[in-house]
């Protein structure tokens, strides 16, 4: 614990290494210090507990997710066949081939929050059901509620990257 006579009224936690530093304003009581640091503590793990979700370690996690996404958000009509990570495409975030009903995503998305994952997936599932970028197919895309703002978080991810990613070409 690491008290500051400058910060007033809010409490930071983090981790350096295999310690916890949890920041906290000098004038906070001994009481208010214990529940503060459970807190935080708990706050830690679960952030890095959804960081480590199964759905980011393997395949079947993947081919779990989009079954559940297809059922909330595209009437269960998305049935894939197979879904499967793979090495970091130049300009693509996923890929399907509906032919098959295979769908691929990039390793680049293993570390992004799972609400962007998750709009990858729903847009590739959607490819399963309409092929092309057509109204139909964005109006499936756009049951999940935040297709705006994931496709918003990949394009800063591309040009922070200097990828050439076009939302249309996904």
């Amino acid at each position: 614990m690491r008290r500051s006579r400058r910060r007033r009224r809010t409490v930071t936690a983090y981790r350096d290494g295999d310690t916890v530093v949890v920041l906290l304003p000098a004038s906070m009581s001994r009481a208010e210090e214990q529940r503060w640091v459970a807190e935080m503590l708990n706050r830690l793990e679960r952030s890095e507990a959804r960081r480590q979700s199964p759905r980011h370690a393997s395949d079947e996690a993947l081919l779990a997710r989009c079954r559940q996404l297809s059922g909330k958000y595209l009437d269960g009509r998305a049935e894939p066949a197979l879904v499967r990570w793979v090495p970091a495409m130049r300009t693509r975030w996923g890929s399907a081939t509906p032919a098959e009903g295979t769908i691929r995503i990039s390793e680049r998305l293993r570390e992004v929050p799972g609400w962007v994952l998750d709009y990858v997936l729903v847009h590739e599932l959607a490819h399963l059901i309409v092929p092309a970028h057509g109204p139909k197919f964005w109006e499936l895309v756009h049951r999940y509620p935040r297709t705006e703002r994931a496709i918003g978080y990949l394009e800063g991810l591309s040009a922070a990257a200097r990828l050439d990613w076009d939302p249309d070409e996904m």
